[in-house]
């Protein structure tokens, strides 16, 4: 320890469990960094942040400012996706120090020609110090200040900022205070802040009852789902299907002949996680669905399921990746009382866990392989923490393109630490958050918590395995009203089509959140434009998005004042000028509401007495209002939301051209 260096850094955000984890952004964010850096005494500070990419042998450094109370914050400019690093340096400037009082000194009619003296021999130290060019100019800025015959003009020499940061730049660090930690962030592509995912079955494509769906079927649906605005397909897994075990339709544990089993039973003789199940196709195929879906400005999202079928190669090759009961039967999963028959979890305390974490890495590295940069990981909060941190790792080491999305439904520390361990989006409580209070305060705790800083949520109204009791009794309305949630909220949201967009409601059986007779299962052909369909509001949605930045983040949500429980109002700001929209929700699918709600004129660069035009982006339609206060009716079967934007310029007379 230099016992001489006299700067305090402490308090430095962002972080996560004080350095333990990187910080996450994408390509493009300026990134901000604040810490406390003081000195004892009275001297001046100067703070610098320092950044560097990851593996690069050189630190740059940006000169910090002064907040308040001894508050720093500096930025820098975070490029193309990979890991960036981030420290601090803080040291006592004499110079400025000197500079500061010398202006008091002055300015208070004392005599400072020692205090230029002083200023000078500061000064030719530094020049000893400094390496050229920068020393010579020192010399001549210490002649100059020598030689100034009149006390005024030598004040002003010394006084230049000019001199300040050349020595601050080149000495005067000797005994600088460097933070004990280098802190990590991590840069993803701008597709892990903001995308639209659409979920579907492709063996349900064949069109009639009985015929099974194929990857090429799948193609010939991309331009509909491009015509829905969405830019991710997520395919549940489209590997071979387990025939012992297998469930049939409704869940039931004996199937009947022509069953298709569920596709989270993996493996069967014709291959495992890294085959196809013949009857959807080939991997050439597949890989020409990855082409076509890129063309379309379309993304291919893979399941990955860590779980096997009684069928799987990997049980006959690897039985020590398993458990075995006393009976010599495998150990299926279960979940008091619930069974699951048809999967075989991995045991990940076998003493060979290297070589099973070695098989289940090659698997994201065979997909990526053929063209898939989107994973959506099933039940990852089943399988060992440090596992996942490694095989993220070492694929964004082949690719820092990939995103990894954690499909989590369990409690909220285990959910957290998996987004820590760098899954790029992670499922979220928002399809069980129906009331103003309960969103509120989710989007605040996802938005205002140290948990923005590692956590990107994904809203999905609807899954497979998900049909809210909101959805089942709501009827379209309830759809309409998720949808607009899910996509206005987040920046990340997707659906689990067709059945969402033709608002399907019906549950497997009262209190349950199953859907009747669930694609899981079994084939279900669907008429995917049939009545009753929201289609329409759907593709206005993504539209809207995609046109405006305010909807392509989440942490940028503000909660605005509404007189009804029954209305969300929120504002979502741009950090283009006149970008921010404005959204009013009605929260009650069976009743048209009506409510006051004030809108944040200083916010949205309105004048006091100015009057501004909203544009509904949804209707289409246009009102000038003038004021904080607005009133609003919405009706949930007709038009259960508005998401407006705001404009303060109107024509006057002077704007017309009659006589030109």
């Amino acid at each position: 320890m230099e016992g001489r260096a006299r700067i305090a850094i402490e308090g430095v955000h962002p972080q996560i469990d004080c350095g333990r984890f990187a910080v996450q952004r994408v390509t493009g964010d300026e990134m901000v960094v604040q810490a406390d850096i003081f000195s004892d005494g009275h001297d001046e500070v100067v703070a610098m942040l320092l950044y560097r990419r990851q593996g690069d042998d050189e630190w740059q450094e940006t000169q910090m400012q002064r907040l308040e109370n001894d508050r720093w914050q500096g930025s820098f400019k975070l490029g193309e996706p990979g890991f960036y690093e981030y420290s601090l340096l803080g040291w006592v400037d004499h110079f400025r120090t000197w500079q500061r009082d010398l202006q008091k000194r002055f300015e208070a009619g004392q005599d400072v020609s020692v205090d230029l003296k002083i200023g000078s021999s500061i000064l030719s130290q530094a020049a000893t110090e400094a390496k050229e060019p920068d020393a010579e100019k020192l010399r001549q800025a210490v002649e100059a200040l020598n030689q100034e015959p009149e006390l005024e003009g030598a004040v002003a020499l010394g006084l230049d900022t000019r001199l300040a940061d050349l020595v601050s730049t080149c000495c005067a660090r000797g005994l600088a205070t460097r933070y004990h930690k280098d802190f990590v962030v991590r840069v993803d592509r701008k597709k892990a802040l903001f995308s639209s995912w659409y979920e579907l079955f492709p063996r349900s494509l064949g069109g009639v009852e009985g015929r099974h769906g194929t990857l090429k079927d799948c193609i010939g649906i991309l331009p509909d789902i491009a015509e829905l605005g969405f830019d991710v397909l997520y395919l549940p897994p489209i590997h071979p299907i387990g025939i012992s075990k297998r469930k049939g339709k409704a869940n039931r544990v004996e199937a009947e002949p022509g069953d298709p089993g569920s596709p989270w039973a993996i493996g069967s003789p014709e291959g495992g996680h890294k085959s196809i199940h013949p009857e959807l196709g080939t991997l050439e195929d597949f890989q020409a669905l990855v082409l076509e879906a890129d063309r379309q400005g379309i993304e291919i999202a893979l399941d990955i399921a860590f779980q096997c079928s009684p069928d799987h190669p990997y049980l006959k090759g690897h039985p020590e990746w398993f458990l075995w009961r006393p009976d010599g039967t495998v150990q299926y999963a279960e979940n008091p009382p619930k069974k699951y028959q048809d999967i075989v979890p991995f045991n990940f305390e076998t003493p060979q866990w290297q070589e099973l974490w070695e098989e289940l890495k090659s698997i994201f590295f065979f997909w990526m392989d053929r063209g898939v940069r989107i994973f959506r990981v099933d039940n990852p909060h089943t399988k060992p923490f440090p596992m996942w941190e490694w095989i993220i790792a070492k694929a964004r080491e082949r690719d820092p393109n990939v995103i990894f999305l954690a499909e989590a439904f369990t409690r909220q520390k285990i959910m957290c630490r998996l987004a820590k361990l760098g899954f790029s989006q992670s499922y979220s409580y928002f399809a069980w958050r129906n009331s103003k209070r309960e969103l509120t305060e989710y989007l605040t705790e996802l938005t205002r918590s140290d948990a923005k800083e590692f956590m990107r949520p994904n809203f999905w109204p609807n899954t497979p395995d998900i049909l809210t009791e909101y959805l089942q009794y709501g009827g379209r309305a309830a759809f309409m009203i998720r949808v607009t949630l899910a996509a206005t909220l987040s920046s990340n949201f997707g659906i689990y089509g067709p059945a969402f967009e033709l608002c399907i409601p019906t549950a497997e059986a009262a209190g349950s959140e199953e859907y009747k007779d669930a694609e899981k299962y079994e084939i279900r052909p669907w008429d995917r434009k049939g009545p009753g369909n929201i289609r329409e509001l759907i593709s206005k949605l993504n539209r809207i998005r995609r046109e405006y930045s305010a909807l392509q983040e989440t942490c940028n949500v503000q909660f605005l004042e509404s007189d009804s429980d029954s209305v969300l109002f929120f504002v979502k700001t741009s950090r283009k000028q006149g970008g921010a929209l404005l959204v009013a929700v009605n929260l009650d699918p069976f009743r048209i509401r009506s409510a006051k709600l004030r809108l944040p004129l200083g916010l949205l660069g309105v004048l006091s007495g100015q009057s501004y035009l909203l544009h509904d982006l949804l209707s289409g339609e246009r009102s000038i209002w003038q004021g904080e206060w607005a009133n609003m009716t919405l009706d949930p079967q007709l038009a259960p939301a508005a998401i407006f934007r705001l404009s303060t310029w109107l024509r006057k007379e002077s704007d017309f051209d009659y006589y030109l």
